[in-house]
């Protein structure tokens, strides 16, 4: 598979190692720097060193292996299915699950119960991925809508791409929150200290906007709805902690200990709505708290 981005003025100047980084979540440093000195890489047409200073304007194009040679098989995974029909299909994934293969984890996935439901899936994303246009963490729960062919991945990809599908979700986050409402507005790439961890990023961050209400407010936490406007890869996360509320159980972007033993953050994708790629109907779907979260809640103290 063939990536090309043109390089915008924020990265001039910048290692073309990092640029890339910056454009693909999904690609570590050292993935591109290997791919650099293959020579996977061109930078105007020419292969380049890992250092490559780039310019605004300039073409990059990173030529990734085929991953082929992976199958993917289909598996008898009982799905809770909140809406299907011939185009799109939307489940409610389980805390624990992976939403498509990769690295460590080819079996068990979501991609893998979708295959064993659905006679066929969108393959724009190649064989890893079949249908999958988003994903949510292995720890957060809710909603994942899905593609059955190629025309419903384009319409909802576009739809994505455009922020138009509207996604919220429910968060337990630390301290009590004072505010009723708020917006959370600063770039989001990859952390300059940790590169398996995203940051807020000024330099080399994508644009990422959440908005966020108070649903309940408890002693020592709030129940937050969070509105996400862009969807960049652990958005909430990154965002809550950002203004020094972390969602509680993350243990990736919170060093405070959850008030009880619990796997993962408690970050519940609730509410899904998108325009229908084939009727241009809006359709909009609701996935109940899951049982840990009701749990949770239920040992906290309301204001």
């Amino acid at each position: 598979m063939k990536l090309f981005f043109t390089v915008t003025e924020q990265y001039e100047q910048e290692r073309i190692d990092k640029c890339i980084c910056a454009q693909y979540d999904d690609l570590s440093r050292s993935h591109v720097q290997r791919l650099v000195k293959e020579g996977a890489v061109l930078y105007n047409g020419n292969p380049c060193k890992v250092n490559q200073k780039v310019s605004a304007n300039d073409e990059i194009m990173i030529d990734l292996p085929d991953s082929k040679e992976i199958e993917v098989e289909p598996e008898n995974i009982p799905l809770i299915i909140l809406y299907e029909d011939s185009d799109v299909i939307v489940v409610d994934k389980p805390k624990g699950m992976v939403v498509h293969p990769a690295n460590g984890h080819y079996s068990g996935t979501l991609v893998n119960a979708l295959l064993y439901h659905c006679k066929d899936l969108s393959g724009i994303n190649g064989v890893l991925r079949p249908g999958i246009v988003h994903r949510i963490d292995k720890n957060t729960t809710g909603s994942v809508i899905a593609c059955k062919n190629d025309l419903a991945h384009n319409e909802i990809a576009k739809q994505l791409k455009e922020h138009s599908i509207n996604r919220h979700y429910l968060a337990l986050v630390h301290g009590v929150i004072e505010e009723e409402s708020g917006v959370i507005d600063a770039p989001i790439g990859r952390s300059e200290k940790d590169r398996k961890k995203m940051a807020i990023n000024y330099r080399n961050g994508k644009e990422a906007v959440t908005t966020f209400t108070v649903v309940k407010r408890y002693q020592g936490y709030t129940l937050v709805d969070c509105k996400l406007q862009t969807g960049r890869t652990h958005q909430i996360r990154v965002h809550m902690a950002s203004i020094h509320h972390p969602v509680v159980g993350d243990d990736v972007y919170c060093s405070l200990k959850p008030p009880c033993k619990l796997e993962g953050q408690a970050l519940h994708a609730y509410l899904l709505g998108f325009m229908h790629p084939r009727t241009k109907e809006y359709i909009e779907v609701r996935s109940e708290l899951p049982g840990y979260f009701t749990d949770l809640l239920s040992r906290l103290k309301p204001l």
